[in-house]
C-alpha cells in the first residue's frame, strides 16, 4: 500500500522482505472488534510493512470464534466479550506492551436507553482493563458515526436533526444516544492517564466487507441481488423517491482504517473529532444500475421519479429456503439469510433523501485521503463474490 500522508509524518517506506528478521515493533495496536466491517479492514492494513506507525504488532478482539474469512491477517485473535468485565479485566489486562487502542465495535439492543447502557459498560469495562495495564498507551481511536448528527434510529423521523452537511462543532441533539455516552466515557477515563490522547471518528454508511457486521449494506445489496437472479425477477429498489433521486456520501471501510490510523500518530490530529467520508457524491439511482450489472439483472422500472417505498424487511421475510438453495446449489460459504441480510438497516438507509458531511477539518488538520464510491462499491461486491458469500 502505497500512503499518500506518509512523507508528511516521516513514516517509513521501506518493504519488509519476507526473509528478513521480524522488524522490533514499534506501536502495538488493540482493535476491538477486529471481524467487524472497519475491524477487518485494520486487521488488513495495519501490519503491512508501509503502515505509518509501524511496524505494527496487533491484538484483535471480538466476541466469537475468528472466522476464515479474518484469519490471514497476521493479528493475534483474542476471543473476549466486552460486555463481560471479569472476562475483558482477566484477558486484556495481560496486554501490557498496547500503545495504541482501535475501537470500532458496538452491541445493538431494542431501545437506545438500553444501547447507551450496553455499549457503555462495554467500553468502559475495556478501558478500566487497558489504561492502568498499559504502561505505553499513548492514544484512543473511537469510532461513533452519522447518527452523531441525525440522531438513533429510534427517533428517525420524530425529532429534528441537524441539517446536512454536518460538520463537528454541531451541537448534541437533545436526545438519548450511545455514542453521546462513549464520548464522554472517553473524555473522563483519557485524564487518568497523562499524555493519553483520543480521537473520535464519524463515518457515514459504510461500504466494507464483514459478514458479522449489524450495518454490512454492501453485503445486503448482493445477497439482494442474488435472489433477484434465482429467482428471475427484476432488482428492485424498495426505498423512497427522495433516496432514489437524493445525494448522498459514503465512506469506505478501508479508508476508515487509514483515517484512524492517521490519526493515532499524526500530532496534529489529536483530541479532536472528525468526519470520515469518501469526499465525493452519489446516488443511490447510479449505484443500483452498478449493483444490476454485477448480477446480470435488469432494473425494475420506477418511472422518472423512483422509488418504490417497499419494505425489503418484508420483501425478504419468507426467503431463507430460496438462500438456503442458492447457497447449495452456488457451492457458497455455508450462512443463513437472517445472519447475512441487515434488511432493516438497508430500509432505514433507504428512507432518507439526502446524507452529506463536510470533509474539511480532516483536510485542515492533513488528511486528505479519499475513495471513488463507484470504485469502493464494486472493490466490496467482488469481495463478496471471492470469499463465495454471494455467487
Amino acid at each position: 500500500m502505497s500512503w499518500w500522508w506518509a512523507g508528511a509524518i516521516g513514516a517509513a517506506k521501506k518493504t519488509f522482505d519476507p526473509n528478513d528478521v521480524p522488524p522490533k515493533y514499534q506501536s502495538v495496536a488493540l482493535v476491538l472488534g477486529v471481524t467487524g466491517i472497519v475491524g477487518n479492514s485494520l486487521a488488513e492494513i495495519l501490519p503491512l510493512a508501509d503502515t505509518p506507525g509501524g511496524p505494527w504488532k496487533v491484538y484483535g478482539v471480538a466476541r466469537r470464534p475468528r472466522p476464515a474469512w479474518n484469519a490471514d491477517h497476521p493479528v493475534e485473535y483474542i476471543q473476549c466479550d466486552l460486555s463481560d468485565p471479569h472476562q475483558t479485566h482477566s484477558q486484556l489486562s495481560q496486554l501490557t506492551d498496547v500503545t495504541h487502542v482501535f475501537y470500532v465495535t458496538w452491541a445493538s439492543k431494542p431501545t437506545e436507553a438500553e444501547n447507551c447502557e450496553v455499549n457503555g459498560n462495554m467500553f468502559r469495562n475495556l478501558l478500566d482493563a487497558v489504561i492502568s495495564n498499559a504502561p505505553n498507551l499513548q492514544h484512543i481511536c473511537l469510532q461513533t458515526g452519522r447518527k452523531h448528527y441525525i440522531g438513533p434510529f429510534e427517533i428517525l423521523g420524530k425529532v429534528e436533526p441537524h441539517e446536512p452537511p454536518f460538520h463537528e462543532d454541531l451541537p448534541r441533539l437533545d436526545v438519548p444516544n450511545f455514542y453521546y455516552t462513549l464520548e464522554d466515557i472517553l473524555f473522563e477515563e483519557v485524564k487518568k492517564k497523562e499524555g493519553l490522547t483520543w480521537s473520535v471518528h464519524r463515518p457515514s454508511v459504510i461500504f466494507g466487507f464483514s459478514p458479522y457486521s449489524l450495518m454490512n449494506i454492501v453485503g445486503s445489496l448482493c445477497i439482494y441481488a442474488a435472489i433477484c437472479k434465482h429467482e428471475g425477477k427484476k432488482l428492485r429498489f424498495t426505498g423512497s423517491r427522495g433516496a432514489w433521486n437524493g445525494y448522498w456520501d459514503v465512506s469506505d471501510a478501508d479508508l476508515i482504517a487509514e483515517h484512524q490510523i492517521w490519526a493515532a500518530v499524526d500530532p496534529y490530529a489529536k483530541n479532536e473529532a472528525f468526519n470520515c467520508s469518501n469526499g465525493d457524491v452519489v446516488k443511490w439511482k447510479h449505484l443500483f444500475r452498478v449493483l444490476a450489472e454485477q448480477f446480470e439483472l435488469d432494473i425494475e422500472d420506477v418511472g422518472e421519479e423512483g422509488g418504490s417505498e417497499a419494505s425489503l424487511e418484508e420483501m425478504m421475510k419468507d426467503k431463507g429456503p430460496v438462500w438456503d438453495e442458492i447457497v447449495k446449489e452456488k457451492g457458497l460459504v455455508p450462512t443463513k439469510l437472517e445472519e447475512v441480510g441487515n434488511w432493516w438497516f438497508v430500509d432505514l438507509m433507504f428512507g432518507v433523501e439526502t446524507s452529506l458531511d463536510s470533509m474539511n477539518k480532516s483536510k485542515e488538520h492533513g488528511f486528505v485521503g479519499f475513495r471513488n464510491s463507484k470504485t469502493s462499491f464494486l472493490t466490496w461486491i467482488d469481495r463478496m463474490k471471492s470469499y463465495r458469500l454471494v455467487p
